[in-house]
């Protein structure tokens, strides 16, 4: 029986998830994101409705009203991860307001009860009891499900980003498609970032506004120089190395004011990736950070992905915001693939 299929993307920001769904074929009516600088990149290179609203505030009522009647229902979401995410190094319960946007991905899935669910998020959340609580209320639902430990890596994604993935369904199990790439044939930050113009430190692309650099300060263009691909700070001569690294508690970040490496894929691209202290993120042969396109295109958006109206500033603290939030554009496509497999092989 062939149906029609209809997807809601909660949290969807700028539109990773559902550019990357929209590709394999996998049409989405509406995403939700609490933040305005998400409408337009995601209604820009989307066909999907962006929809400003808190998804606290959101019923199951609501998300039905995107379902179109007698569709398979999907719905697919990324809650924010700050509270589970590496580089909160911090994280306590004092982040319980960031944990009950998972309880309500679950309120929303008990509301509407969709055919098929799709959650991507950091792998720490699998050891939380938030995650037991939102897999009690599947199975209370009588969903199969599956969870995964991904890295991108293994899906040709040119990045290394270890993500959980989830999936579920009402019509039997289902499987995440198995990897496509491994060790010997790994995507590289070469690959990805070949084919754009050179820059220096701070300057901006005539060609493509979102590929730009943030400037570097005389004593950071020192230290660029004297970067190695894959090194970091502790290459440095002792008169470029900060004293805060110098301390025990500074030898715990090593990778800040590192460079990448042309012919192996990067580190996860961060909210903070267009700064070359805040983690491994010089670019591999010139003396700057990587650009916001540079970084865009690490996480699998397509060259011509708009980020910011044409009429508006670029702004590196709100782009790279949207940019390292998304979920990379081939993770939502192999998401998709497996979920357009598991309706076939039901069907």
């Amino acid at each position: 029986m062939a149906k029609s299929i209809s997807t809601v993307d909660l949290f969807c920001g700028a539109g990773g998830l559902t550019y990357g769904f929209e590709q394999a074929g996998l049409p989405v009516k509406a995403g939700y994101d609490i933040d305005p600088a998400c409408k337009f990149p995601y209604e820009h290179n989307n066909k999907a409705k962006f929809i400003l609203q808190n998804v606290e505030d959101v019923s199951g009522s609501d998300l039905a009203e995107h379902f179109s009647a007698g569709s398979i229902k999907v719905l697919a979401g990324c809650a924010p991860c700050q509270p589970f995410s590496s580089y909160s190094r911090r994280y306590n319960d004092q982040h319980s307001t960031k944990w009950k946007l998972v309880q309500d991905f679950a309120r929303l899935i008990e509301e509407c009860e969709p055919d098929i669910i799709s959650m991507e998020n950091v792998l720490q959340l699998k050891h939380h009891s938030v995650f037991e609580g939102f897999i009690a209320r599947l199975k209370k639902l009588n969903y199969c499900f599956e969870s995964y430990e991904v890295n991108c890596l293994d899906y040709g994604i040119p990045q290394s980003r270890k993500r959980l993935v989830l999936l579920a369904s009402k019509f039997g199990q289902i499987n995440l498609i198995p990897p496509t790439h491994d060790p010997n044939n790994y995507q590289t930050v070469g690959q990805a970032i070949e084919n754009l113009e050179s820059l220096y430190a701070g300057q901006v692309s005539k060609i493509d506004r979102l590929h730009r650099s943030s400037k570097l300060s005389a004593l950071n263009l020192r230290r660029i120089r004297a970067s190695k691909p894959g090194g970091s700070w502790r290459d440095w001569p002792e008169d470029l190395i900060a004293k805060c690294h110098l301390k025990t508690s500074g030898k715990t970040y090593p990778a800040v004011y590192g460079r990448m490496e042309w012919d192996k894929p990067s580190p996860t691209i961060t909210t903070q990736c267009f700064g070359f202290g805040n983690g491994r993120f010089g670019h591999p042969k010139q003396d700057r950070a990587i650009s916001l396109r540079e970084a865009a295109l690490l996480q699998t958006f397509p060259s011509a992905y708009q980020f910011v109206a044409p009429d508006e500033p670029v702004k590196f603290a709100l782009v790279g915001r949207l940019i390292g939030n998304a979920v990379p554009v081939k993770l939502g496509q192999v998401i998709a693939q497996s979920i357009l497999n598991h309706i076939e092989q039901v069907s």
